[in-house]
């Protein structure tokens, strides 16, 4: 099978190559997917995506003017994927539904250390021949108080890293899991959650409930915030309101993977050109705030998993016609 993979790294080449063992006739663009580049796509029979590429109606209908049958996601969020229009125009959508829930979770516990500890400041102090402590000091997690939002297997390996240096663990999900309870979290309502939490770490998709599930109203009910952390998707997060709880106190230090509108930054090297959202220029300004850019994902056995996992999917609908991990219905 033909297919066109879009957004697509050196990395992504060699994983999925990899993978792919010659099976079908991979074409790779660096373009992202979006309505005007869909038709790149024309003699493929399906096209591979990333987590940033719009999947709105417009770009699937051009898809399938070019004779697209399936859209196979190299991720696993898909809100990016107009799921209505995919069945209405026939075209089959499959992704990957879990990589490595330990990535993820180790990024999380890594950007809590580095900006606890002030580990990227301090490294840049010590290559300047700087070996002072003031402005690192930091605090024990030890016995802190964790409040974990989404238990899925990357919250549950949170839970697990932070339950090892001794924390108490605060947990929220509509869909309480037994294991995160065994692994030592305690499962409350939002209330209470944002009240007692002193690191708060976000680990659940992106749905309209979730959407600006950190908003103003939110941050006013939080009363020991040392850090807010968002490694899940940018959107569960209200950035403006977040700039204005780092301006008042309310939360004391910020550490995100994702960012709300990340489409044109992340992902690419920008390091000569102005940065022209100001919202993230405004982040950026900030001594309390660490950003990564969405890279939580990308270890090696990440790599791996996604690739043969999306190979996998589209052999499946070159042979069966349906893929291994669909999303919604064909």
């Amino acid at each position: 099978m033909r297919v066109t993979v879009f957004s697509a790294k050196p990395y992504d080449e060699e994983f999925l190559k990899t993978a792919n063992e010659g099976r079908h006739e991979l074409i790779f663009t660096e373009a992202g997917l979006h309505a005007p580049t869909a038709k790149l796509a024309a003699g493929s029979k399906a096209i591979c995506a990333f987590v940033n590429d719009d999947l709105g109606a417009s770009a699937l209908s051009v898809l399938k003017d070019v004779g697209v049958e399936l859209v196979a996601l190299r991720c696993a969020g898909f809100n990016r994927l107009d799921l209505a229009a995919a069945d209405r125009l026939g075209i089959a959508a499959a992704r990957v539904p879990s990589y490595s829930p330990y990535a993820i979770a180790e990024h999380t516990l890594a950007l809590v250390l580095t900006l606890n500890r002030k580990i990227h400041r301090a490294y840049n102090r010590v290559r300047e021949g700087n070996f002072a402590l003031n402005g690192l000091l930091g605090f024990d997690l030890h016995g802190k108080t964790i409040g974990v939002v989404g238990t899925g297997g990357i919250g549950r390996n949170v839970i697990r890293a932070f339950s090892g240096f001794g924390c108490e663990i605060l947990a929220f999900d509509p869909f309480p899991n037994d294991e995160a309870v065994a692994l030592g979290a305690r499962y409350v309502d939002k209330q209470e959650l944002l009240e007692k939490s002193e690191i708060l770490t976000l680990h659940c998709p992106l749905t309209p409930e979730t959407r600006h599930f950190i908003d103003e109203d939110a941050i006013a009910s939080m009363t020991r915030c040392r850090m807010l952390v968002n490694t899940s998707r940018g959107g569960v997060v209200d950035t403006l309101a977040v700039i204005e709880g780092l301006k008042s106190g309310k939360i004391g230090a910020l550490a995100l993977d994702v960012y709300e509108e990340e489409d044109d930054l992340f992902f690419r090297d920008l390091s000569s050109t102005v940065i022209r959202d100001d919202i993230f220029a405004r982040l950026l300004t900030f001594p309390n705030v660490l950003i990564t850019g969405h890279q939580g994902f990308f270890t090696q056995e990440a790599l791996f998993n996604i690739a043969h996992t999306t190979i996998g999917n589209i052999t499946a609908f070159e042979e069966n016609g349906a893929a291994l991990h669909p999303i919604g219905k064909r």
